[in-house]
């Protein structure tokens, strides 16, 4: 038999299988998918429009916390629906451009959001060790440089990779087991030297995490430090409390992603469909967590928003 010519062929249309092994229950996989997008929509939505139109909350942290619901709802809007759209409509097709879009918006908003949490984190360590000076350090323009500089070094550490995608042929196979496309999942489909992609890949989007969580850490030892110096228990308790949201949204964004990677690292003999299933929980449960955990443990937010509704105001 010959050898099939690779060199003639260069796929520009690639085929999502969605999750493979379980395609005959993927009409029972979409409810809870659906369910818990539409409550991230929802939650991270009016999120937003309550901190944008109560001027109580223009403070550090409540503009935090709408900038981070509004990268969930590009994280998770980045893949959910077209997952949706194959478990319901078996609509597996994806064009190249819209894989790499997909690729792109989906890394992008893990790596702002991770810059967010350690953005954060400073909020608390300046309000909790210097809470005199909280505003003047961290005033509306602070803020916004600070935005401005998460958003350009997410940027800049992911368009790189639409380059290194784009270079490379893909003659042997256009089929993608999964639900969206990412990064490595593409690349390894291709008839080229794809080392380039391994390493940029990995090591550079994974170092500019490690070192926020590194930082974030940093940051909460020191935090820490300060509230056991207080003089009273009530102090130290309401320190700690105004914490709790923050640290809750940590761990739900950092240890699914740290349990993912190792998985694949390491769990060579977990079956496909359990590396897949994880994969989409873990662009679903934060979006759809935060808002939730943010709404309960911040009386400010619930009031906010029990006003809204009681009063039928529109927020947006």
């Amino acid at each position: 038999m010959s050898t099939p010519n690779y060199s003639t062929v260069n796929y520009d249309m690639f085929v999502l299988t969605g999750i493979p092994g379980l395609k005959e229950l993927h009409m029972w996989i979409s409810i809870p998918f659906c369910l818990m997008y539409l409550v991230a929509v929802s939650g991270n939505g009016i999120l937003i429009c309550v901190v944008a139109v109560q001027r109580s909350l223009h403070e550090p942290m409540y503009l935090f916390l709408s900038l981070l619901a509004f990268w969930d709802l590009i994280l998770s809007t980045s893949t959910v629906p077209k997952a949706l759209s194959i478990f319901w409509f078996d609509d597996v097709n994806i064009s190249f451009g819209g894989c790499v879009t997909q690729l792109f918006f989906m890394h992008f908003a893990f790596v702002v959001e991770s810059g967010i949490l350690l953005a954060m984190a400073f909020d608390r360590y300046v309000a909790i060790c210097y809470p005199l000076r909280y505003t003047t350090i961290l005033s509306l323009g602070v803020i916004g440089k600070i935005g401005g500089i998460i958003v350009l070094r997410g940027f800049a550490t992911v368009f790189p990779i639409v380059f290194l995608v784009k270079r490379l042929p893909f003659c042997r196979t256009n089929i993608i087991a999964h639900t969206f496309c990412e990064h490595m999942g593409l690349a390894k489909l291709a008839c080229a030297d794809i080392t380039i992609n391994i390493w940029y890949g990995i090591s550079v989007p994974l170092l500019s995490v490690m070192l926020d969580m590194a930082t974030i850490v940093i940051s909460y030892m020191l935090i820490l430090r300060a509230v056991f110096r207080l003089p009273s228990r009530n102090a130290r308790l309401k320190a700690l409390s105004t914490c709790g949201s923050h640290v809750c949204v940590i761990l739900m964004f950092y240890l699914p992603g740290v349990f993912t990677v190792i998985a694949q690292r390491f769990g060579q003999k977990i079956p496909k469909h359990v590396h897949i299933l994880l994969a989409n929980l873990y662009v679903l449960v934060p979006p759809m967590m935060n808002p939730i955990i943010n709404g309960v443990k911040t009386k400010q937010i619930r009031e906010r928003v029990a006003l809204v509704f009681s009063s039928k105001g529109k927020c947006c």
